[in-house]
């Protein structure tokens, strides 16, 4: 039998905050892709679908007691890395890069699962660990080997940018958890020469041209650099009003890469200019603000982990694809969450909100 306490703490303003985004996002994929000339289903309506697909996702996730994750959150994990490492054995490969796993009627990204199984993971690491006067590397040898594995095998797709993001959400949680200040100053000392093991040896050369494109994007115009180039050209041309709706140069002339996908805030800043756009970022940092204010609510140590792991990687995805269609951040492949297309992200992000809601909803029981 449902608890009625359940349905009257539902959390209206997060879902209504999150469909919102979403239906903006919806009306600039539908601008971004107006030029294309596809045949079958548009790209609006895909994004529909895996809207509505998303929100009963949701619910389902929301409907389930968010403590039974702390009990299969190694199973989750070891599930998780099967298919991460499924991946390089079956794996379909396009454009160069093996992500998705065939499954009979549909495709999977595990990478983009091991985000959430990251968070639910950690959260129970912490909450089962709380040592007095903050982590010491010690108590961070094991969550560190529990990053490490997956992260490496993401790299290796590759898919830099989600690597990025899992290694992001599992440091804040870190963080959140409390870290001694001899254990940050070992953290980036060990940092250095890793990051030069990765440079030399795990990033592939388009990797390393993002890179070199961000600290100079003049460097190759017409190459590497012309999706930041342009993605600049459109945010700057949009004014402090925009060009007006499907008005834009550079997403209806398609000078602009993957507009409806990574690059679609591009296509919003265009035509929208700073105020559409001030107007947005109100919206997510209301999001992320809300996201926060459930964990601060939450009666017990395990929700509110996996409460600030949600807000991580929401928060992430946001500030490193906004920064990246600026310039401020090399292109890493990140999607903004809600809003630009694709069914793999939504649904992640979908599920983060479940456990969000869930754990709103059950603020009252604990």
């Amino acid at each position: 039998m449902i608890d009625r306490r359940l349905i009257t703490n539902f959390d209206w303003i997060l879902v209504g905050l999150v469909v919102t985004i979403c239906l903006a996002g919806v009306v600039s994929i539908y601008s971004a892709a107006s030029s294309y000339q596809m045949s079958g289903t548009p790209f609006y309506i895909k994004q529909l679908y895996w809207l509505g697909f998303g929100l009963v996702l949701s619910t389902l996730v929301a409907s389930i007691d968010y403590h039974i994750l702390e009990d299969l959150s190694y199973g989750f994990y070891c599930v998780a890395l099967l298919l991460l490492l499924a991946v390089f054995l079956t794996g379909k490969t396009s454009m160069g890069a093996t992500r998705w796993l065939h499954l009979g009627f549909f495709s999977i990204q595990p990478s983009e699962l091991m985000k959430i199984v990251i968070i639910i993971t950690f959260a129970r690491f912490f909450n089962n660990h709380q040592p007095h006067g903050g982590l010491t590397i010690r108590d961070l040898l094991l969550p560190l080997a529990l990053l490490a594995i997956p992260s490496l095998l993401i790299m290796k797709q590759p898919d830099l940018g989600t690597a990025i993001l899992v290694i992001l959400i599992a440091l804040t949680m870190a963080f959140f958890v409390g870290l001694r200040f001899g254990t940050i100053v070992t953290f980036v000392l060990v940092t250095i020469p890793i990051a030069w093991i990765g440079w030399s040896f795990l990033l592939k050369p388009y990797q390393k041209n993002r890179v070199l494109d961000f600290l100079n994007p003049e460097r190759s115009r017409l190459g590497s650099g012309y999706h930041i180039i342009q993605s600049k050209i459109a945010v700057g041309s949009g004014g402090f009003w925009g060009k007006g709706y499907m008005q834009g140069t550079q997403s209806q002339l398609r000078f602009l890469p993957e507009q409806h996908t990574d690059f679609v805030f591009s296509v919003f800043a265009e035509e929208w200019g700073f105020m559409g756009v001030l107007l947005l970022i109100v919206f997510y940092f209301s999001l992320i603000m809300w996201s926060l204010n459930i964990a601060r609510r939450c009666n017990d140590r395990f929700g509110s982990l996996l409460a600030v792991g949600v807000t991580a990687m929401l928060f992430w995805h946001t500030v490193i694809n906004i920064g990246m269609v600026i310039g401020i951040f090399p292109v890493v492949g990140v999607p903004l969450p809600f809003y630009s297309y694709g069914g793999t992200s939504m649904i992640t992000s979908m599920v983060g909100i479940g456990i969000l809601q869930s754990i709103s909803m059950r603020r009252f029981m604990f």
